[in-house]
């Protein structure tokens, strides 16, 4: 579910990696900047620096399960536009970005041939249906002669072999007729084909949107199946993703889902799975699902990649923290979080005068690295066994502690700004780091 918290596998490893050093140096950066000497206290073990971390205070509730999947977008009912004869290029009507309405011209391609094929298929036509009224007087010549000589016959007057004569040159009448029936339907079958080879020297917009993908201009020859636009409905999208077959069990039609992207910024859409197909591909045993989305803000762009958020149910109760918390000892490969139990009592909050300033250092106070079980993840929290709602755990500067003394100086974080420091790249905190060095207060 999105990249592995513990950082053992895939990118998450590189990204979790810098996320920390990058903290790490937010920390490191403003202590020193806010003009407080972080020494023991005198009488305290050790002579070393104390260590400057940040922390936020463990909760108990319940996880959003979700899962992040990467989808592509494509504006509803989006076809490609494409010719289906060969013929030089007359005239383009339109240019990337007109809209269009079902059935308005596109593009017209040259007709003489095509208009000279219909002409010689009309004749043709014709001359088949002139030998099919000849078919049709020679056979009925035929009846006509076989019932004179079948009553000749009866009255003794005809021979056999005069009768067998008679009836041989009716079925020879009655195969001609066949041939020129057929004949006639041939033609009229060609008749057809060509009036239809004449109407795709126009070629219509299919759909009602906006013309996109631009291939052709005049004077171009195009050639059965090229591709001439791409016509869409901007205003409506439907993005498609991948789903595997584990997924199946759990991700159904109707869930709600979240649709981000950076070029979307701090916004994101809201939908729900629209369509899930029921067949697996061969070979990578994946399917797709579709969620419908209204774009009137333009801000899906067809064949732009987006991220996506599934939500397909809650976690049972547990005590939820910010998955940067969670620290894998270098030197034990336990996996846990550095806690202080006594921090918020036997060790006093620092007293913030602005909410929008991350606050002051505490005083030195006991850290200790506690062994957790992670039962439940989301995309920036998860649950866990091991602590207890209310203490606090140490979310960046972890680094810092490994070695220590057990303690530390902790600048407390609301829950809201440690997930807004969670959802940075690793080049935008490296710039707040930055502009915190310049600004007058040093405030992150």
């Amino acid at each position: 579910m999105g990249m592995d918290i513990l950082g053992i596998k895939g990118s998450g490893l590189t990204r979790w990696f810098w996320l920390f050093v990058l903290m790490g140096l937010v920390v490191s950066l403003t202590s020193c900047g806010g003009g407080e000497e972080e020494v023991a206290p005198e009488g305290a073990e050790g002579t070393g620096i104390i260590p400057a971390v940040e922390a936020v205070e463990a909760r108990f509730g319940r996880l959003p399960l979700e899962e992040r999947l990467s989808g592509i977008v494509r504006s509803q009912n989006q076809v490609e536009v494409v010719s289906r004869i060969t013929a030089l290029t007359d005239q383009v009507f339109v240019q990337n970005g007109d809209p269009v309405e079902k059935g308005d011209l596109l593009v017209k391609l040259s007709d003489r041939e095509y208009r000279e094929q219909l002409r010689q298929a009309e004749a043709n036509l014709r001359i088949a249906n002139a030998r099919l009224r000849q078919a049709e007087v020679l056979l009925e010549e035929e009846r006509r002669t076989s019932t004179r000589q079948k009553q000749l016959f009866d009255r003794g007057l005809l021979s056999d072999v005069d009768l067998e004569q008679t009836e041989a040159a009716l079925a020879s009448a009655e195969a001609g007729f066949d041939l020129a029936e057929a004949q006639v339907e041939q033609a009229e079958a060609t008749v057809e084909e060509r009036k239809e080879n004449l109407a795709q020297t126009e070629i219509r917009s299919p759909v009602r949107g906006t013309v996109g993908n631009r291939n052709v201009e005049p004077g171009m020859q195009v050639s059965p199946g090229s591709s001439l636009f791409t016509v869409g409905d901007l205003n409506d999208a439907t993005v498609t993703v991948n789903l595997t077959e584990r997924m199946l069990s759990y991700i159904e039609v109707g869930q709600t889902v979240q649709v981000v992207s950076d070029a979307m910024e701090d916004t994101f859409l809201e939908g729900a799975v629209s369509r899930i197909s029921p067949f697996l591909g061969e070979g990578n045993f994946s399917t797709e699902a579709e969620i419908d989305l209204a774009n009137t803000s333009g801000v899906l762009i067809p064949g732009m990649f987006v991220t996506v958020d599934i939500f397909y149910g809650e976690s049972e109760q547990a005590t939820i923290i910010p998955l940067s918390a969670i620290y894998r000892h270098p030197r034990t490969g336990i996996t846990g979080v550095y806690v202080s139990s006594t921090f918020g009592t036997e060790t006093p909050l620092p007293i913030q005068t602005d909410t929008d300033d991350p606050g002051p250092l505490s005083m030195p106070t006991d850290v200790e690295f506690r062994p957790v079980q992670v039962v439940a993840k989301g995309r920036e929290s998860a649950g866990v066994t091991g602590i207890q709602s209310g203490e606090w755990v140490v979310t960046v500067g972890q680094n810092l502690l490994i070695g220590g003394e057990g303690r530390a100086r902790i600048r407390p974080l609301t829950w809201e700004r440690m997930m807004s420091l969670q959802r940075l790249q690793p080049s935008d905190l490296l710039k707040n780091v930055m502009e915190s060095r310049t600004s007058p207060d040093n405030s992150l």
